[in-house]
């Protein structure tokens, strides 16, 4: 006899297997977001009545799987049951979810609904140029996400303040939050005018540019959940959901305008910061370069 119970030995092998079950739970709850937002974007195309609820639903749908999608990393990796299973099937629920879903309602939100009063010319330009401009989008999404896969250690372009951690490139559940929020800010009315479709072209563009860029957006792993007396963050969470839910319209689109700006500053600012330190190096260079005599002296 080895002094171990088996039926403890046992025990403790189902807990295991439980725990490593859990963040793959959050995972589906992804996946299930993901699923329904793109059911109820194309519920939108035939029930045009009701468009707008079924749109404002597939937003709200993918504003609401990004916790799923924060979570289930953190979970694994403070219960140490990370896995390539897991990173498997995160990765394809971020697609759906965070890649096709977005895309798909970026689409039918903005270019399916104008009207044909519009010219046919123009019209017909734009429903193109947006299929294609949401293409592009999920093209981003996947091409970020398969870079994050692959990548070990990577480092943006413009790096930040040592020892911190940042994403290369902009997330893609940020991406898409970014889209699905501006869609809940019009509580779901699709776009009826053309010139609001041509911005809405840029956003959606400027979000896939911004995914396979290398520069550097917050990641918010410096926030630690672990801590011994996380009293005081968790009472910030929960002023900050309560205004979030009370008023998520503008509060969404809020949040999610910043982080991306947030990125494009943080490369302006870099560029700027080093162009600013070339300058007097190259003054300094330029002075202290011999001076040629125009000619020689003769005797």
């Amino acid at each position: 006899m080895n002094g171990r119970d088996p039926a403890l030995a046992d025990a403790k092998a189902r807990l295991r297997r439980g725990m490593y079950l859990l963040p793959s739970l959050f995972t589906v709850g992804n996946i299930a977001a993901g699923y329904f937002s793109i059911s109820e974007t194309i519920k939108a195309i035939s029930d045009v009545g009701n468009a707008h609820t079924h749109l404002d639903w597939a937003a709200i749908a993918i504003i609401f799987a990004i916790p799923f999608d924060a979570l289930d990393g953190r979970i694994a990796r403070m219960t140490n049951t990370t896995s390539d299973f897991g990173k498997e099937l995160d990765s394809l629920a971020d697609a759906i979810t965070f890649g096709m879903a977005p895309s798909l309602l970026a689409l039918i939100w903005g270019f399916h609904f104008l009207p044909d009063s519009v010219n046919p010319q123009l019209l017909e330009h734009l429903r193109q140029a947006g299929a294609f401009i949401c293409f592009l989008f999920l093209i981003g999404g996947v091409s970020r996400l398969a870079r994050f896969n692959i990548s070990h250690d990577a480092q943006p372009r413009n790096p930040g303040r040592p020892g911190r951690k940042y994403f290369v490139g902009m997330p893609i559940p940020a991406a898409a939050g970014l889209l699905a929020a501006t869609v809940h800010l019009c509580y779901g009315y699709p776009v009826l005018a053309w010139w609001i479709a041509i911005p809405w072209l840029v956003l959606v563009g400027l979000s896939g540019f911004l995914m396979v860029s290398t520069w550097r957006f917050w990641s918010g792993k410096e926030i630690n959940f672990s801590r011994s007396h996380p009293f005081q963050l968790l009472l910030v969470l929960a002023i900050v959901f309560y205004i979030i839910f009370r008023f998520s319209q503008g509060v969404l689109f809020s949040l999610a305008l910043l982080y991306m700006f947030s990125g494009i500053w943080a490369r302006a600012a870099y560029g700027w910061t080093r162009r600013r330190r070339r300058r007097p190096a190259k003054v300094a260079v330029e002075d202290a370069a011999p001076v040629e005599p125009d000619s020689l002296s003769r005797s």
